[in-house]
């Protein structure tokens, strides 16, 4: 059932604990929550979102003894929010839908929802509900180009839609295990908002004049302390990078694993901290975590007919596509007879406006005189982290 946040403001959340991929593509480990917000005002009734059509029985026993919805406000035209709002629609056919100019636009082109349904809202336009007062921010770019933020004056509470969230099934309302979500918020960061950090970043401080006592998102628990996520992702939307090294690698007959193993204990001994990633096995999403914060990608690959294996060229592809902060690259890659493995990973992250540091290329198995090019590379990159203002 509904879940009373403030007086007349409720939660109306639908779990889906077994969801384990998100859009074909990203993986949910901890499954995900569609967050809709029902708020009653003393003249007008609004409905915050709805929840992905797969869920909508459930939005629906929510609103049983729901008599009127006066309007269904859409933050976001992606899907798992605004999916079920034509259903919506023919429960209570009053309704309009409020939105930005951007996401009717958006919201016609992906739903069977009719032109004179719409109301559209322009940055910073408040919708007096009686008793409460919802101001529009329109926060675009995260992650779609329409979304827009609510910010409900009298109990300083902020609707965050994707922002600030984390696809995080659980029976809390608010966060209770910080460090839970402080993954499961990183990982939604990593995997969904890093590609468009600089823009987030030039939005934020739209935020700084509004006294938010809840964050309410569209996917994970609330946040009665705001201060925890709006500090994290101050911290993850930095320009600076960490002391950090990510090495992502695929190893057919271990000259690869080899040449990795030595890197890293070449790192560590120098104080660099450096976490490896078995393509084969990894969960993409804790790689994308680490990649938030490296200062330094170091792939490995051997090479399957002459070209870099197909895992890393996977992986290479979605690094370039979440553009981190790195500043350094390289590679390290193992041939048999002949190839370019090196030259085409470097050709797949042009995104990735980063140093490429001097590669390793070893041919067979590594031998001494190629484990002291690692050794170099490893020292390299320490003397380019030393010389650099990193976190730590």
């Amino acid at each position: 059932m509904a879940r009373e946040i403030k007086k007349n403001v409720y939660l109306l959340k639908a779990a889906d604990w077994n969801r384990r991929l998100f859009d074909s593509l990203i993986p949910l480990p901890d499954g995900t929550s569609y967050n809709a917000y029902l708020i009653k005002g003393s003249q007008k009734t609004v409905l915050i979102d709805t929840v992905d059509p797969a869920l909508a029985d459930v939005l629906f026993e929510h609103l049983k003894g729901v008599d009127r919805v006066d309007y269904i406000v859409s933050l976001h035209a992606e899907q798992d929010h605004s999916g079920t709002i034509p259903q919506v629609l023919e429960k209570y056919p009053e309704a309009k839908v409020i939105t930005s100019p951007k996401g009717k636009e958006l919201l016609i082109t992906h739903m069977p929802i009719s032109d004179d349904k719409f109301i559209t809202v322009e940055d910073g336009e408040e919708l007096s509900l009686g008793d409460k007062t919802l101001k529009f921010i329109h926060f675009p770019w995260v992650h779609w180009p329409e979304t827009m933020l609510a910010y409900m004056k009298e109990e300083k509470m902020l609707f965050s839609c994707d922002f600030l969230g984390s696809h995080l099934a659980t029976t809390d309302m608010y966060v209770s295990d910080e460090c839970q979500v402080y993954e499961a918020a990183k990982r939604y960061f990593a995997e969904i908002m890093m590609p468009f950090r600089a823009i987030i970043k030039k939005n934020f401080p739209k935020l700084d004049g509004y006294d938010i006592s809840i964050v309410a998102p569209s996917h994970g628990p609330m946040y009665d302390n705001p201060k925890f996520i709006i500090d994290a992702y101050n911290d993850w939307l930095s320009d600076t990078p960490k002391n950090m090294v990510v090495v992502p690698y695929i190893s057919m007959h271990g000259s690869v694993e080899r040449m990795v193993n030595h890197l890293i204990d070449a790192l560590e001994n120098k104080g660099v901290k450096a976490y490896k990633f078995d393509l084969s096995v990894t969960d993409i999403g804790k790689l994308a975590i680490t990649l938030v914060d490296a200062a330094t990608i170091v792939v490995g690959t051997p090479t399957v007919l002459g070209e870099p294996h197909p895992v890393i060229a996977y992986a290479a592809k979605l690094a370039n596509a979440l553009k981190p902060k790195a500043i350094f690259v390289s590679v390290m890659a193992s041939y048999a007879w002949g190839g370019k493995a090196i030259e085409k990973v470097a050709e797949m992250i042009p995104n990735i406006k980063a140093e490429l540091l001097e590669p390793v290329l070893v041919k067979g198995y590594p031998k001494a005189d190629d484990l002291v090019a690692i050794e170099r590379l490893a020292n390299e990159i320490f003397t380019k982290h030393s010389n650099n203002k990193l976190q730590p």
